[in-house]
């Protein structure tokens, strides 16, 4: 990086730090760009991740050391020990996106499938490359098309073995995750309305429709369409706001 100037060699470490991509990847996808960082991420994020190359005996020893020594899975126990050797706390989203990466079924737990597959297509089989690969994983949530999906995913994830809905207090605490990492200014009013008026458990239309109103109608609600096909939840939402004078739409 000799022959590039203070402000290109920036604009690489600013990249690997956020990508977790090497040097010459980083080096290659901004000069595709013309230097310029948003242009960069959206050619990175375009292309498939080329897959390293894992140890299976690598994987598995990672795997063994999580695992519950009860039964073949790793539990709440080994996901905590997981953390701590991340140094991530548990509930930080990245761990959302670690658990879509690997395909989990349900929150607090993964098979060993899920784990090791998880993994090698990640292309880690150590901690340290665990720990390198965080950055890039936590980034993941600025893709739009990759926050949509780790979105829905979150809902059968996080949604308790063999019900059809989500329940209410850990839909709430999951909005209240997500949509700290794409700002919605009426997360709060939207989980006060639904302790208050609706108290009962989320179904997955609700859930993905959420995503689509926080996006598609602007912060004063002026676009919103009151005949539009949104959940009744949604409308019901909206009148809400109207009615404690959060929004005053004509």
């Amino acid at each position: 990086m000799n022959k590039l100037g203070r402000g290109q060699r920036e604009k690489i470490q600013q990249f690997m730090t956020i990508t977790g991509a090497s040097e010459k990847v980083s080096l290659q996808t901004l000069k595709a760009s013309d230097w310029h960082l948003e242009g960069a991420f959206d050619v990175f994020y375009s292309q498939p991740q080329i897959q390293a190359h894992t140890d299976s005996r690598h994987l598995e020893k990672l795997y063994n050391r999580y695992k519950d020594p009860s039964i073949d899975m790793i539990l709440a126990d080994g996901i905590s020990l997981l953390c701590n050797d991340l140094k991530v706390d548990p509930q930080d989203i990245v761990m959302l996106v670690v658990s879509w990466h690997m395909k989990a079924a349900t929150m607090c737990e993964f098979s060993r499938h899920e784990f090791v597959d998880g993994l090698e297509a990640l292309g880690i089989d150590s901690l340290e490359k665990f720990r390198e690969k965080i950055p890039f994983m936590r980034s993941e949530l600025r893709d739009e098309q990759k926050f949509r999906e780790i979105y829905n995913f979150a809902f059968g994830w996080a949604k308790e073995k063999g019900q059809k809905s989500l329940a209410l207090d850990t839909a709430i605490g999951m909005w209240q995750l997500l949509f700290a990492e794409k700002q919605w200014p009426y997360v709060e009013h939207w989980c006060q309305f639904l302790q208050a008026r609706h108290n009962k458990a989320i179904s997955r239309d609700t859930w993905s429709q959420l995503l689509e109103f926080a996006r598609a109608v602007d912060s004063s609600l002026s676009n919103y369409d009151a005949e539009g096909a949104w959940p009744y939840l949604i409308d019901e939402f909206v009148d809400y706001l109207k009615e404690n004078g959060v929004i005053k739409i004509s």
